[in-house]
């Protein structure tokens, strides 16, 4: 099968690089410099948007909706029927919707792939991908799909894969603000920061994030480090996604809503560029603690 993987970044890039390794023709395009760049450092073909025509399969790592729907408008008008095109971009559920319709009506096959998991995730294969649309392209695309995780889920014909990685991003963050609150209260308590980070995890409230959190926070207070696994400006990303999908839903997310107030505050306070836990740092500041 001839794949052009379009749009090689910080999870683009490492997702292009394992399917490079399997017996399929791949290209790759990105429209920076520095990404083609180290593309070609990693050994991957670069393709034009020629290409389209050329490709059985397209897929897709876009930043946003307005990227999405340029491309996928693109790809309805410019690729042959019958193509697959998978796109594993965290987009909204209105933007995945309106593109379905435009790939459908030029028949081209659309696979949505919600991969979960970081760039350290992504180069180490270890993704949850989480897929829909039409069964018999996903039952086509599993020798993809499997390159970039062993945990594959297949959940319906429609939007399901962009609502699950907006539930599991919600309770990815949900998860920083509620560290954020009771390390504070037990801070105020004159509970040890590093006693609290054993405690944690080791009880039933400890999971795959807390303790992923705490090889990074666990430290004595002044050798804490929040450098970004993601931001805390990706973070307001995901979650503006996830309030909007509730309003268009109808699900009252009162306690996501307030988190990502929190987020608005960290980049208030100058805290945008560091990992989203830097929310713990607001209600510190609130409480008067030192950071």
């Amino acid at each position: 099968m001839n794949i052009l993987f379009i749009g090689v970044g910080k999870m683009g890039l490492p997702m292009a690089t394992h399917l490079s390794k399997t017996k399929n023709a791949l290209k790759v395009i990105d429209i920076s410099e520095l990404q083609i760049k180290l593309a070609k450092e990693a050994g991957l073909e670069i393709g034009a948007e020629s290409d389209y025509q050329w490709a059985d399969i397209i897929i897709s790592s876009m930043p946003n909706d307005q990227a999405f729907l340029e491309l996928s408008q693109q790809i309805s008008e410019k690729v042959r029927a019958k193509t697959i095109y998978i796109d594993t971009s965290t987009i909204s559920l209105s933007a995945s919707s309106q593109a379905a319709t435009w790939l459908k009506n030029k028949q081209v096959h659309y696979l949505r792939v919600a991969v979960s998991g970081n760039n350290h995730m992504a180069k180490a294969a270890q993704l949850t991908v989480l897929s829909s649309g039409e069964r018999a392209i996903y039952d086509q695309a599993q020798e993809i799909l499997s390159c970039w995780g062993s945990k594959i889920f297949y959940l319906g014909e429609q939007e399901q894969a962009r609502l699950m990685k907006l539930v599991v991003n919600l309770m990815i963050a949900q998860t920083s603000a509620m560290l954020a609150e009771g390390l504070t209260l037990g801070r105020l308590g004159n509970l040890d920061w590093q006693d609290m980070w054993d405690v944690i995890t080791n009880s039933a409230a400890g999971s795959t994030i807390m303790r992923a959190k705490m090889e990074q926070l666990g430290q004595p207070l002044g050798a804490r480090d929040f450098s970004p696994t993601f931001t805390v400006e990706q973070m307001i990303k995901d979650l503006s996604l996830i309030t909007q999908a509730a309003d268009e839903v109808g699900a009252p997310l009162t306690q996501t809503k307030t988190t990502l107030d929190w987020m608005h505050q960290a980049i208030q306070e100058g805290d945008g560029q560091l990992d989203y836990a830097a929310i713990i740092r607001v209600l510190e500041r609130k409480a008067g603690l030192s950071n």
